[in-house]
């Protein structure tokens, strides 16, 4: 049971930003989202033996937000204008698909990391570490912030090519 306890742990920490997201893009209330998103959390605990293995715990989690936020919707419905019940539907529905293609390309991304050389690795590491700098980057390793920014502009070139042969490859599978 605990390790049981563990995974999902990691399922639901994995997935809060793009159910928090979510949520936003539904309800435009960052302080409104963080409370639904605690309502959800709280929902998908209860529930976690409904999670079945094998499925998107992303999708499943949205899912469980899109209740909250709608149950929110009906609460203050009488006091302002909303938008019609089929419309928030369809957004919600493309929100989701988002949501889903999100979790995709970052999967792709992780992998097309993972294919690059140590060096190319070890530059896109320190350039998106909080704080960093190409400037600082550059002082570092003796360079000019233009031979910085053209290596990175290289892997990012080649990561965007691995991340959409990456998509393709998933597609097709």
């Amino acid at each position: 049971m605990q390790r049981d306890t563990e995974d999902f742990i990691e399922l639901l920490t994995g997935a809060q930003s793009s159910v928090f997201g979510y949520i936003v893009s539904l309800c435009h209330d960052h302080a409104l989202a963080k409370d639904i998103l605690q309502e959800t959390n709280l929902t998908l605990w209860r529930k976690a033996e409904d999670f079945e293995e094998g499925t998107s715990f992303t999708a499943w989690a949205c899912r469980t937000a899109y209740f909250h936020v709608l149950n929110q919707r009906r609460k203050v419905s009488r006091e302002q204008l909303v938008f019609d019940e089929d419309v928030f539907d369809y957004l919600a529905e493309r929100q989701e698909e988002r949501t889903a293609e999100s979790d995709l390309r970052l999967e792709a991304l992780r992998k097309c990391i993972a294919k690059l050389p140590t060096a190319q690795r070890d530059l896109i590491d320190r350039r998106y570490r909080p704080g960093a700098s190409v400037q600082a980057i550059a002082r570092d390793e003796g360079k000019t912030e233009g031979a910085v920014s053209q290596a990175l502009f290289r892997i990012r070139t080649t990561l965007q090519r691995c991340i959409e042969k990456q998509l393709v490859k998933e597609e097709t599978a």
